[in-house]
């Protein structure tokens, strides 16, 4: 019999400066996705959540960016 994996995503987001050339500690959600595109909508309205925490004058002053992923894998 064979069994059925299911595959899961866990959204990893990173906060990077262009001007040291250097990413914080990247922050994994607890959430678990069922498919990558609700995981890919969830990491870019983070990203826009955290640029706008960050505000303006920061994000531009020291040329943040961020970075996310939608890691797979397998459940039973």
């Amino acid at each position: 019999m064979k069994v059925k994996q299911n595959m899961k995503y866990l959204l990893t987001i990173s906060l990077c400066s262009m001007m040291d050339s250097v990413c914080l500690k990247p922050h994994t959600f607890p959430d678990v996705f069922n498919d990558i595109y609700s995981c890919q909508m969830m990491g870019y309205n983070k990203a826009i959540d955290k640029i706008e925490e960050i505000g303006i004058d920061k994000v531009n002053e020291f040329k943040i960016y961020t970075t996310f992923s939608c890691k797979p894998f397998n459940t039973i």
